[in-house]
């Protein structure tokens, strides 16, 4: 018997049982679409972190102090006090790899206008701070080196501050903003960002002198952090190591072990979270294919049921001259449409739903996602599917095609 015919005699068995047919693809279905969408969702957040952190700078270098332990406990970054002007200093004048240096100091603040407020953070930074974070200004000027050396009371503000604290459309440039009890006057307004890494809102910022944030919101002398960029992309890894260099040298540390700030670039941050999202995806789709397994059980009963229901139908083909490699051909063959047909249902579903999920996790803003099809994991999904039909196929298959003609065909 050819192979088209026991496709046809296939066919036909699955289609006198829809339902349990249908029942018995679920677990199928569901696994597939499952793994589908998993994988489909990883690499959408993976290029969506990839193209978020693309547009902070390629090039871009984070210089923050090590975590502090006190009595086996994790303080965190925020303890340490071993990044100041000494340091700014020094880096300046001997790391040639890089173009731009930019202290970061950080406070909340209740942000006042008039009528209107805003609740949200000042940004202590130096004037490269644009150039590093790739931001450019729509209106008015950015605060110079001597405003951050006098400790000026002025700010550059986000689109997001703008139509918080301005919606009337009163041109910002000129006017006061009081910080809680600290008035600092607006001197220029950003262009509009959109969202920035990890769905954050990169327009709700207020750009203030490091200084000023230094003496007169924190009392504090030493930095949060220090941002750099490199010359270029490729100089990135020259430049890190420059930096380390010259913090080591000027902090007295000899045994990097001890070293007391940390150096990362972006090349390095992006490495690490596509790290962190691909053994996630992998954890992920490996729950998801335990319903691969349920289905593929799910096939093995619903197969025994067949060949229990039709030994008589088994005895008569093998009377007539079927072989037992056309029965055992038929049943398995019956177990793989069951399979691909349940495959082809859920990787249908699997793009749809992620689809679905990356579209609302993007307009909601919780994290950098782009819809991405995966197709390896179609093919995969195909490959799983024949797989499945086969190995829990077999048994069934093989038992049916054992059967003894006479013995079968007297069966009740």
């Amino acid at each position: 018997m050819n192979l088209s015919n026991l496709l046809k005699i296939a066919l036909r068995a699955i289609l006198r049982n829809k339902t349990r047919a249908l029942l018995t693809m679920l677990g199928i279905i569901i696994g597939i679409s499952a793994v589908i969408t998993m994988l489909s969702l990883g690499e959408g957040v993976k290029l969506g972190m990839t193209s978020e952190f693309s547009s902070m700078g390629t090039n871009s270098i984070m210089v923050m102090p090590a975590r502090q332990q006190r009595g086996g406990v994790d303080m965190g970054n925020s303890t340490s006090k071993s990044l100041d002007e000494k340091d700014l200093a020094a880096l300046k004048k001997s790391c040639p790899h890089v173009a731009a240096f930019s202290p970061s100091v950080t406070s909340g603040a209740q942000m006042v206008y008039g009528s209107r407020n805003h609740s949200g953070s000042v940004q202590g930074c130096s004037p490269a701070y644009l150039s590093i974070n790739n931001y450019s200004l729509e209106r008015g000027l950015m605060f110079t080196d001597q405003d951050v050396k006098v400790y000026s009371k002025v700010c550059v503000i986000g689109k997001t501050i703008v139509d918080e604290l301005f919606p009337d459309g009163t041109n910002p440039v000129g006017q006061t903003i009081r910080f809680g009890n600290i008035p600092m006057k607006v001197i220029g307004v950003l262009k509009e960002k959109g969202q920035g890494s990890f769905g954050n809102d990169a327009d709700d910022i207020a750009l203030v002198p490091y200084t000023t944030v230094q003496k007169r919101f924190l009392g504090i002398n030493y930095f949060q952090m220090l941002e750099a960029s490199a010359v270029s992309q490729e100089a990135s890894e020259a430049a890190a190591t420059e930096i380390t260099h010259t913090l080591r040298a000027t902090h007295g540390i000899g045994n990097p072990d001890d070293d007391d700030f940390e150096v990362r670039t972006m090349d390095e941050l992006l490495t690490s979270m596509n790290s962190m999202m691909s053994m996630l995806t992998l954890l992920l789709t490996a729950i998801a294919s335990i319903s691969l397994i349920v289905g593929g059980i799910g096939i093995m009963n619903i197969m025994y049921v067949t060949v229990t229901e039709r030994t008589r139908e088994i005895g008569l083909r093998m009377a007539i001259g079927a072989r037992q490699r056309d029965i055992l051909l038929q049943f398995l063959l019956e177990s793989v449409v069951l399979s691909l047909i349940g495959g082809l249902i859920g990787i249908l579903l699997g793009i749809l739903l992620s689809y679905v999920l990356a579209t609302a996790i993007q307009s909601g803003g919780d994290m950098p996602i782009s819809f991405v099809l995966s197709y390896s994991a179609i093919g995969l999904s195909f490959v799983v599917c024949v797989a499945v039909g086969v190995f829990f196929g077999w048994y069934p298959a093989k038992k049916a095609a054992g059967l003894d003609p006479i013995q079968a065909i007297r069966y009740e």
